[in-house]
C-alpha cells in the first residue's frame, strides 16, 4: 500500500487520530532523514517514515522527553489493519508506555465512534483490508525487535536548551587555529595541546588559562574568567526583565546594562613568545551563566560545557571564555620556550550629565564620575548647519543632513579620547526615495550612515585658539528637518582597571 497512492483516495484518516493533511512541523526529536506523514494534533505528536529503515512507520512525541519515538507498524498497510482493530492512532502511539490490561481498558472506554466506524468500513470496502485483531502483541513484538539506538537524530536533538533530556555526547577534544569556539568546519589540523593550569586574580576576576595550542601557523590561547555568580545573580535580578523586552532598550540604558554586567569583560591581549611579539588575529568567545541566576535555570552553548568539561572547571560558577589565534610573524613553526601575557582593559563607557537646549555663553559644571575633578563646559556657538547633499546622492535613498554644531570650551581639559559631548537622539534613519513607477514606498528603511561618528551622530572637532584653552565643536544627530530641541550628554570612557602582566610559560 503506497502512501502517495492512499492520499489520492481523499480518505480522511484525521477522525482516527492520523492527520495527512496540512504542512508538517519537524521538532528537536524528529528523526534524521525523516519523513513526516500525518500529525495526531496533540502536543505535537507526529508519524514518520525514516529513509534507512524503509516502509516502517514512527510515532514521535515531543512531550516525552528522553522517550521521544517508537516504532507502530512495518508497513503503511499493516498501520491501517491495526487502525481497523484499535480505531484511534493514539492507542498505538501510546502501546509502548502500557500493559495489555491497559491496552484493552482503553479500546473498552474508547469505543468508535459512527465517523471512525465510517472510516474504516470504507477502508475496508476499497481495499479489502482486514484488521490485525491483536493489535498489542503486534506492536510489542515488533518494538522489542527493533533497536532504538539505530535511529539518527539533527543537533537539535542533543541540544540541551532544546531537550533537558538530551544524551551526552561524547566527542574528542580538538583546537583549531581558525575555529575558535566552533570548530565543525575548520580547516587544517588540530593543534598540539600545551598545559599551563596558569591562575591569577585581576580586579574582582580570577582568570585561568589552562592551556595554550601550537600550530605550524600560530598558537591558540584559552582564556576562562571566573565570575562570582552572586555577582552575575544580582545583575540580572536588576536588569532580566528590561534585557526580555530588548527592542525597547535605549543605547543610553544599554551602555548603562553593558556597563554594570560582570561578564561584559572586553581586554586586549599582548602576547611575547620567546621574547618575540605576537598579534591576535582572530577571536571568539562563549559565556556560562549557572543554575541560579536567571528564572529559567543554567545557560550556555554546548561549546561552553566542553570547555568545563575538558577543563574540569566548576559548573556552578559563571564563566566568560576567549580564544584568541595568534598567527607566527613568520612562515615556520616556533619552539616554545617562554610565554609572557600583558593585559590591558578596555574603556568602559560611562554616562556623564545631560543638558537641553544650550545657549552661546551658557557656562555647564560637571564632576568627573570616576577621579572626582570639577569641570567646566562654556558655549561659545550654537547654529544650525547642513551637510552638502553632494555627499549623499543615492538614486533610492534619501538622507538627513540638518544638524546643530555646538562649540564649546572645556577647563580644566580632558583628553578627547576620554569623553564624548553627543547628542541623545541617533541619526534619523534614510527614507526611500518615492519609485517613479508609483510602487509602494518605505518610509524608513534599513541602511546606515558611516559618517559624523556613525548611526549616534556628534563627534568633537578641535582646534587651539591661544593661552593654551582648546575650542571643540559637536555635532547632533543628522535629521531631515531641524529642531530647537536637542537634549545633549557627555560620555566618558575610562579604564577602570590597571594593566597586568604574567609569564605563562
Amino acid at each position: 500500500m503506497n502512501i502517495n497512492a492512499f492520499r489520492k483516495t481523499g480518505i480522511d484518516l484525521s477522525h482516527l487520530g492520523f492527520n495527512m493533511n496540512g504542512e508538517f512541523e519537524y521538532y528537536y526529536c524528529t528523526p534524521k532523514n525523516a519523513e513526516i506523514i500525518a500529525s495526531s494534533g496533540v502536543d505535537g505528536i507526529h508519524f514518520c517514515t525514516v529513509k534507512q529503515f524503509g516502509e516502517m512507520i514512527f510515532a514521535v512525541s515531543p512531550m516525552n522527553l528522553g522517550d521521544c519515538v517508537h516504532l507502530i507498524a512495518r508497513s503503511f498497510e499493516d498501520l491501517l489493519r491495526l487502525l481497523l482493530h484499535c480505531s484511534d492512532v493514539a492507542a498505538l502511539e501510546q502501546c509502548y508506555a502500557w500493559d495489555e490490561e491497559q491496552y484493552k481498558a482503553f479500546l473498552t472506554d474508547c469505543p468508535p465512534t459512527q465517523k471512525q466506524q465510517a472510516v474504516s468500513d470504507e477502508i475496508k470496502s476499497k481495499f479489502g483490508l482486514e484488521p490485525i485483531c491483536d493489535s498489542f502483541a503486534y506492536v510489542k513484538e515488533l518494538q522489542a525487535e527493533f533497536d532504538l539506538s539505530q535511529i539518527e537524530y539533527t543537533e537539535d536533538y542533543y541540544d540541551t536548551d532544546m531537550n533537558p533530556a538530551a544524551p551526552e555526547v561524547q566527542t574528542e577534544w580538538k583546537v583549531y587555529f581558525d575555529g575558535g569556539y566552533w570548530t565543525k568546519n575548520a580547516k587544517g589540523e588540530p593543534g598540539e595541546e600545551i598545559t599551563l593550569n596558569k591562575s591569577f586574580s585581576w580586579g574582582d576576576e580570577v582568570w585561568h588559562i589552562p592551556a595554550v595550542y601550537s600550530y605550524p601557523k600560530g598558537l591558540v590561547v584559552d582564556f576562562c574568567i571566573e565570575i562570582d555568580p552572586q555577582k552575575e545573580k544580582a545583575f540580572f535580578d536588576k536588569w532580566y526583565r528590561v534585557l526580555s523586552k530588548d527592542e525597547n532598550i535605549s543605547k543610553e540604558l544599554r551602555e548603562r546594562i553593558e556597563q554594570e554586567n560582570p561578564m561584559d569583560v572586553n581586554f586586549t591581549a599582548h602576547l611575547q613568545v620567546n621574547s618575540k611579539p605576537v598579534i591576535a588575529k582572530y577571536g571568539s568567545s562563549v559565556n556560562w551563566i549557572p543554575e541560579g541566576c536567571l528564572p529559567d535555570g543554567e545557560r550556555g552553548v554546548s561549546e561552553s560545557k566542553e570547555i568545563i568539561k575538558h577543563y574540569g572547571l566548576d559548573k556552578t560558577r559563571a564563566w566568560v571564555f576567549y580564544r584568541l589565534s595568534c598567527p607566527w610573524a613568520t612562515k615556520r613553526k616556533h619552539e616554545i620556550k617562554s610565554i609572557k601575557l600583558k593585559l590591558e582593559r578596555q574603556p568602559t563607557a560611562i554616562q556623564g550629565i545631560h543638558f537641553k537646549n544650550p545657549a552661546v555663553g551658557d557656562e555647564i559644571s560637571f564632576v568627573h564620575p570616576v577621579h572626582k575633578t570639577e569641570h567646566k563646559l562654556t558655549v561659545l556657538a550654537y547654529e544650525k548647519q547642513e551637510f552638502s547633499a553632494k555627499g549623499f546622492q543615492h538614486e533610492e535613498y534619501e538622507f538627513p543632513t540638518c544638524h546643530t554644531a555646538m562649540t564649546y570650551t572645556l577647563e580644566p581639559e580632558l583628553p578627547v579620547r576620554n569623553y564624548q559631548v553627543r547628542d541623545c537622539e541617533q541619526n534619523e534613519q534614510p527614507k526611500r526615495r518615492p519609485k517613479k513607477n508609483y510602487e509602494p514606498k518605505s518610509e524608513y528603511d534599513a541602511c546606515c550612515i558611516g559618517i559624523i561618528g556613525g548611526a549616534d551622530g556628534p563627534t568633537a572637532i578641535f582646534a587651539s585658539v591661544g593661552q593654551n584653552i582648546e575650542q571643540h565643536t559637536a555635532l547632533s544627530a543628522l535629521r531631515f528637518e531641524y529642531t530647537d530641541d536637542i537634549e545633549w550628554k557627555i560620555v566618558f570612557r575610562e579604564k577602570l582597571m590597571e594593566d597586568i602582566e604574567t609569564e605563562l610559560l
